[in-house]
């Protein structure tokens, strides 16, 4: 169509480069963005380009799980992002979470990701359990002293959760744990499991969140997983046999797991959609970068207009899925009943599109 030519065109021209308003500033992360949320999104960028893209490759070469890296994060705030500052965290939007996700993405994502399933669990715990519980396992939690895994997903149950079959049977005072999770991040190397499992019938109403400690008797893990990326954080089956636990390491009440797990998935999905923006993000200057420099046939690659063409894509498509996860940041913020949509469908969007784009002139 007419329209898409004309409007490709003049992307390309505004990211040619030597333009005075060029790649950088068209998508830059920073825009719109308040004077205290670009402090710390500076923070958290300085803090991805010298402790985390250094080491990056190596990470995942070798499968390391950087956990005194991911402790000096924890000590600029980012171990507990959107947790309450009363059992040690920093008190953050999920606006503010998701900026930083993206800056801390752009020096490994592997690691960010893992990082962002953390804070997930520890805002779990903050939000839904008693002050007791709060106070026993957060503070520990959010310096990344200890580490945190989300246990939902089963052999037999992943998009189908409300189905899952490890059971908790009550006990007295404990409940009695039997069952197992697969693909756990974290799982084996973590220090606290936020279990979904049931405690009563069939369906979501039947289903409790338990928190187990490493250590457990009855709790153990499979080898870990092979993987082609994502290395930086490992991932096993967490298993279950007769693990006693007691009643007061349930969050909420019974039958009240199924909500809280979906309640954290929420803010789960903005915060994986965050880590894509990231690595996109760093996507785009490295295309634009290697384009300025490389040179075929005595000229940069950059004078090509079918490659500039696809840096204007990339760059849209970028900067599209970054409105979007924000957008949805703040409804869930603001507890709008389409939060739980929109956070949804930036997942879906904003993980597509910036898988997208890196494959668009690099795959």
């Amino acid at each position: 169509m007419a329209w898409r030519g004309a409007l490709r065109v003049a992307a390309a021209r505004l990211l040619r480069p030597g333009r005075r308003r060029g790649i950088a500033s068209c998508v830059d992360p920073s825009a719109g963005l308040t004077e205290e949320q670009k402090e710390f999104q500076k923070v958290a960028l300085d803090f991805a380009a010298k402790e985390m893209a250094p080491h990056m490759a190596e990470w995942d070469e070798k499968e390391i799980f950087p956990v005194e890296t991911m402790r000096k994060a924890a000590q600029l705030g980012f171990g507990g992002i959107y947790v309450k500052p009363d059992v040690g965290g920093s008190g953050l939007s999920r606006l503010d979470t998701s900026i930083i996700f993206e800056a801390l993405s752009t020096g490994c994502t592997s690691t960010t990701a893992y990082m962002s399933i953390h804070n997930m669990c520890v805002w779990m715990i903050d939000t839904f359990g008693n002050e007791e519980q709060r106070h026993r396992f957060c503070p520990s939690l959010c310096s990344m002293e200890k580490f945190a895994s989300y246990c939902l997903t089963e052999p037999g149950s992943g998009s189908d959760a409300a189905s899952l079959l490890t059971s908790a049977q009550r006990k007295g005072d404990t409940y009695v744990l039997n069952g197992s999770k697969a693909f756990i991040s974290g799982g084996g190397d973590t220090d606290v499991y936020v279990v979904m499992c049931r405690t009563g019938g069939p369906g979501p109403k039947g289903i409790s969140c338990l928190v187990l400690e490493k250590g457990t008797p009855g709790l153990s893990f499979g080898k870990k997983e092979k993987k082609v990326g994502w290395n930086s954080q490992p991932t096993r089956a967490v298993i279950f046999e007769d693990c006693v636990v007691p009643v007061g390491n349930r969050l909420g009440a019974e039958g009240q797991g199924f909500s809280i797990a979906m309640k954290g998935l929420n803010g789960g999905r903005i915060n994986i959609a965050s880590c894509s923006l990231g690595a996109a993000h760093a996507s785009v200057l490295l295309a634009q970068e290697h384009l300025t420099v490389r040179k075929q046939f005595g000229e940069p690659l950059a004078n090509n207009q079918y490659l500039r063409f696809g840096l204007a894509e990339m760059a849209t498509r970028l900067v599209a899925a970054r409105l979007m996860v924000r957008n949805a940041a703040r409804a869930l913020q603001e507890g709008r009943e389409d939060a739980a949509v929109l956070c949804s469908m930036a997942k879906l969007f904003a993980t597509d599109e910036c898988f997208a784009v890196p494959m668009r002139l690099c795959g």
